[in-house]
């Protein structure tokens, strides 16, 4: 008995390393790849016509490239974020089901709910980049056609976000990877 008990905390113990070190990879991540960056453009004191000129092709397909690269990095970011939620999911799941049973320790129970609250603060930054995205596809006019297929990709985080709240770390992937699938077909369609 004392021999399971001390095995359960050695094994805890390790899940805890195990989920500190995602988590701490997670952060990383989280903060480099949301960091959105706005292309500039400047535009020209005077213009010669009053008229609005048709858009050039060049110019519609440097666009249209911008957009697709901006979905590109969104899913990028997605899926190597549910990459690591896996492992972060699982661990977290057997420091539940040891506290359950009265197996983990306070210590890890604690950096338990901080790596829950890691994982929450995590999919509110998704939700943000991927509303950044969303608006900057329903802003620009040349990639308004591709916002119907994108629109719901954040709405479909903040339900991620909702079911890691309560607790649903798995179906909060498993509702990510829509997402991922969204965004996929979005870059298919620029292409």
């Amino acid at each position: 008995m004392i021999d399971a008990r001390l095995r359960a905390k050695i094994l805890v113990g390790v899940n805890m390393k195990r989920i500190i070190v995602s988590i701490c990879v997670l952060l990383v991540l989280s903060t480099a790849a949301f960091a959105q960056t706005r292309s500039r453009t400047t535009r020209r004191g005077s213009q010669t016509s009053k008229t609005a000129k048709p858009e050039s092709a060049p110019a519609v397909s440097q666009v249209k490239i911008d957009g697709a690269t901006k979905v590109a990095e969104q899913i990028k970011n997605l899926t190597r974020f549910l990459y690591i939620l896996g492992g972060v999911a699982r661990g977290i799941e057997d420091v539940d089901l040891a506290a359950k049973s009265n197996q983990a320790s306070p210590a890890a129970l604690q950096t338990n709910e901080q790596n829950k609250a890691v994982v929450k603060t995590s999919l509110e930054n998704v939700r943000v980049g991927l509303d950044q995205l969303e608006i900057y596809f329903r802003s620009t006019p040349e990639l308004q056609g591709y916002y119907v297929k994108l629109v719901g990709s954040a709405s479909g985080a903040a339900d991620a976000e909702a079911q890691a709240a309560a607790g649903h770390f798995d179906q909060s992937g498993r509702t990510l990877i829509t997402v991922v699938n969204r965004l996929a077909d979005v870059l298919v369609l620029i292409k």
